[in-house]
């Protein structure tokens, strides 16, 4: 039997909950279904550059982990992020910003 999957409007919040605690200040600005949307993250540099992370399931072990989607100049990755929602209009987007380049994906309970 499958693992229940966390509704991804409560994975958001509880996200958008845990940087809030580290300080870190990130914001929704795509908005996807509250039920079985995939999540993307961007990350922002402030420095004009950005890094955006998605989500992928390996078929082998079964886990889902965190990975770096693009990264580069910030126009380059908000245009891969456009092309993403062209073809999930479902998709959340939710950036992230931090100079330390601090995104807690890697903390236990994101993945």
């Amino acid at each position: 039997m499958p693992e229940p999957r966390l509704a991804a409007g409560f994975w958001v919040q509880a996200y958008l909950r845990r940087l809030s605690l580290h300080d870190i200040p990130a914001f929704v600005t795509a908005h996807g279904d509250d039920t079985a949307g995939a999540v993307l993250v961007k990350l922002n540099t402030l420095d004009g550059a950005a890094r955006a992370f998605t989500r992928m399931f390996d078929l082998s072990t079964g886990d889902r982990a965190w990975t770096e989607l693009t990264a580069g100049p910030e126009n380059d990755v908000d245009a891969a992020i456009a092309r993403q929602r062209g073809f999930d209009p479902d998709l959340w987007v939710i950036e992230v910003e931090d100079r330390q380049g601090r995104h807690l994906l890697d903390e236990d309970g994101l993945s």
